[in-house]
């Protein structure tokens, strides 16, 4: 056995990396009809998408099935040799099958097909051999195929995997999108941990209330404004008319544009240069949301308001960002 420098053993860890790359890449010049077809009965599917392959392939549709499960698209992994001893019992006739094998001969893989063809499920094959039984024998047919695997024998399952993970990554990504899945979906299936929680609060959790809230009149000085935004440190005043309702709000980069504009500010008031009619959110709606529009529109921070339109708080990006809401 030979010893590797270092220097060969980053030559070669680039080269894996490349070769893996590469694999994913090339799969962009396979979506088409095929894959377009796959969609189409996926997303049709009344039952569940059963997911299924041996070894290193049987791994990679665990991940499949457990991404589509958590993304709206109720799915499961069937062990293809344990198929055959009583399991397949889970499949029904309104269920999707995807069937994963890189050579499309895998025979425990195969021994399952006699039994998908009786229940008439629609059966979607992710192969790298697309002269295969397996390709043969499928509804729709997703080319897998790698020109070579990162695996200097050329025998390990490498890039192969990598390229069906990313193919399966596409399906998932591509069903969530035709499905109008959301935030909110998302949740449901995520009730705990850091991306539930994050996604469970409410804007009224999070935002800034009572005498920590920035407020001025309309009629107020420019340089009462400033100096208001000044203290609260939060970037940003809420503008209120005669009777407490938001009409504006004045930002850092409302500030510096007025500058610029006028020489002399003295005798502005805020009215005169405040942004109108500004985005606000109800204090019931979830801060994912919150983050969204301040995304959207480029904003660091909202005016909440209760649901008469009455303002009783602020919501900040960075608030939202300390709690995980992403």
């Amino acid at each position: 056995m030979t010893t590797m420098t270092v220097s060969k053993i980053n030559e070669l860890a680039k080269e894996v990396l490349e070769i893996e790359a590469n694999s994913i890449l090339r799969l962009k010049n396979t979506i088409g009809e095929e894959f377009d077809k796959a969609i189409d009965i996926l997303y049709n599917c009344k039952g569940r998408v059963i997911v299924t392959g041996m070894g290193k392939s049987g791994l990679i549709g665990k991940k499949i099935a457990a991404t589509m499960s958590s993304t709206g698209t109720p799915a499961y992994f069937l062990h293809p040799a344990e198929s055959t001893h009583g399991d397949s019992g889970v499949i029904t006739r309104e269920d999707v099958i995807i069937a994963i094998s890189n050579s499309g001969e895998t025979q425990e893989l195969l021994n399952l097909l006699p039994l998908i063809k009786r229940f008439g499920c629609p059966m979607i094959g992710m192969t790298g051999n697309l002269t295969s039984t397996l390709a043969k024998t499928s509804d729709v047919v997703l080319d897998i195929s790698v020109e070579k695997e990162a695996c200097p024998l050329g025998k390990a399952p490498t890039a192969s995997t990598t390229a069906t993970l990313a193919m399966g990554d596409t399906l998932a990504v591509c069903l969530m999108e035709k499905k109008g899945f959301t935030k909110e979906d998302f949740l449901m299936f995520h009730p705990s941990g850091k991306l539930g929680k994050g996604l469970t609060y409410k804007v009224k959790d999070l935002m800034i209330t009572g005498s920590r809230i920035p407020l001025v009149k309309e009629t107020d000085s420019f340089a009462r404004v400033i100096k208001t935004i000044s203290d609260y440190k939060l970037g940003m005043t809420i503008i209120l008319n005669p009777e407490n309702k938001i009409i504006g709000v004045l930002t850092d980069g409302d500030i510096r544009r007025t500058v610029i504009k006028y020489h002399d500010t003295s005798n502005i008031q805020v009215k005169d240069v405040m942004t109108i009619n500004p985005k606000r959110i109800d204090c019931e709606a979830y801060a994912a949301s919150a983050l969204h529009l301040m995304e959207k529109y480029s904003i660091t921070a909202l005016a909440v308001v209760d649901e008469n339109d009455n303002p009783i708080g602020v919501i900040h990006i960075h608030d939202l960002l300390k709690a995980g809401v992403a």
